[in-house]
């Protein structure tokens, strides 16, 4: 049977369902069908074993996976029933051995490697899940929203959790019910980076392990030597080639409420307005970028502030603590947002927009709660497995990569003024106008062979 039809299949499946309680696991069966989704994985440890679980816990079937280090097979070799699924350490193998079979696939490689397994994915029908931040470029973000766009039966997920909880919801309902006034400005800042950053290309190489396969983790970067230590497993973020730095490793969570609740579409400017030192082969260690947005759907523009690291005195890239705090003898969170509108202001604490509140503590107690307006999602990956189930529309899934897709784009337009060392002025497409020769440096070329194997848009 074909991937279109046993897709179809299950949806169809689930839409009989929900009419008629009876008989149809067992038409499923009769037919030689799996009602499981059937599902494959590019990358088994680090991050990806946050969805190795979830997808085992949700009844899913591995098939098969990709995971350049071997290492970390058990992600998910490990799992009961999951003995037989096939690995790899190249996953254009997983597609291309596998393709027609599977349902779905989770993508949580390091960042230059999320674009071309989604793309292919999306391009072949497959439902896809990428880790954050989507892509490692402004101009790969804006391609995966515009295969989402194209392939109206795919269901896709950005792995930014916060987005499934109450937080941004509850934020959205104090700023719709008049909280705060017109949103003027968020400051949202980070306790990372936890890597080095800072730095320039280490000299020399080491041999590779041979547990390791150094071409598929490369994959479509330049190519560079092995050096222990430096890039795998972990110290990659920092590095321009391979991560995308702490904003791209946090700004998809602490920033996700903006977009959530302001819907701004694409910056109109972004520029670094402190670096610690220009961007070498390494993000700087410290960086604050301002940007800001244009007025939209009845609201003012507003303007952004990002803060990561530290500065040159060691003292942490944040805001100033509002006075509103400060006459409490409190101080700001470690990471966070500030929210300043032109009748009050608000606090978000944490990464992932948990616990969102008034202050003072006199204004928050006097504005009390306001009346719900969103309905309440039932968890970020149960959102994914529903829309992919077809229980739900796809839609449903609600970080997808029409709305994940122009958030990445954003984030990565921060690091590009970094790299650019200088303010980007955009229309409202997304194209760096002041300088169009900047654009060159939103997309980079695949190294030859790791590219998509599939671009349908």
């Amino acid at each position: 049977m074909s991937k279109f039809t046993r897709r179809q299949f299950l949806r169809n499946s689930a839409a009989f369902g929900a009419a008629c309680t009876i008989g149809v696991p067992r038409l499923i069966r009769a037919q030689g069908l799996n009602e499981r989704l059937q599902v494959g994985f590019i990358a088994a440890g680090g991050q990806a074993g946050s969805h190795t679980g979830q997808a085992h816990r949700a009844g899913c079937q591995c098939i098969a996976f990709a995971e350049v280090d071997k290492t970390r097979w058990g992600g998910v070799l490990d799992k009961e029933g999951w003995g037989q699924a096939v690995g790899y350490q190249d996953w254009r193998k997983v597609f291309e051995n596998h393709g027609k079979e599977l349902d779905v696939v989770f993508v949580a490689t390091p960042d230059h490697s999320h674009f071309a397994p989604s793309m292919t994915a999306v391009s072949m029908g497959i439902h896809c899940y990428t880790e954050k931040p989507l892509t490692w470029s402004v101009r790969e973000a804006q391609l995966l929203t515009a295969a989402y766009e194209k392939n109206k039966k795919v269901v896709t997920q950005m792995g930014n959790q916060g987005h499934g909880t109450d937080g941004w919801r509850r934020a959205y309902e104090l700023i719709k019910a008049g909280a705060v006034g017109d949103v003027r400005e968020f400051h949202t800042w980070t306790n990372r980076p936890i890597w080095p950053q800072g730095g320039d290309r280490p000299e020399g190489s080491d041999p590779v392990p041979d547990t390791l396969d150094w071409d598929a983790w490369i994959g479509p970067a330049p190519m560079r030597p092995y050096k222990k230590g430096a890039y795998h497993a972990f110290n990659w973020r920092g590095v321009v080639d391979f991560g995308s730095g702490a904003l791209g490793d946090m700004a998809c969570h602490t920033t996700d409420g903006i977009y959530a609740i302001m819907n701004p579409g694409y910056a109109a400017t972004a520029e670094p307005i402190f670096m610690t030192a220009p961007v070498k082969d390494q993000w700087p260690a410290g960086m604050i970028v301002k940007s800001t947005y244009r007025a939209k759907d009845g609201r003012p523009g507003f303007t952004t502030y990002w803060y990561e690291g530290h500065d040159n005195d060691g003292k942490p890239c944040m805001p100033e603590t509002p006075e509103e705090l400060k006459r409490e003898n409190r101080q700001l969170p470690r990471t966070g947002n500030l929210i300043i509108g032109t009748k009050g202001k608000m606090l978000v604490e944490g990464d992932y927009w948990d616990s969102p509140y008034l202050i003072p503590e006199s204004k928050r107690r006097e504005f009390g709660r306001p009346p719900q307006l969103l309905e309440r999602s039932p968890g970020h990956h149960a959102e994914f497995f529903a829309a992919c189930r077809g229980e739900k529309p796809r839609e449903f899934s609600q970080s997808n990569f029409s709305y994940s897709g122009p958030m990445t784009a954003n984030i990565q337009l921060g690091n590009l003024c970094a790299r650019a060392g200088k303010k980007l002025e955009l229309d409202e497409s997304g194209k760096i106008i002041n300088d169009p020769k900047i654009n060159e440096l939103a997309w980079r070329e695949p190294r030859k062979g790791w590219g998509p194997l599939e671009m349908k848009i």
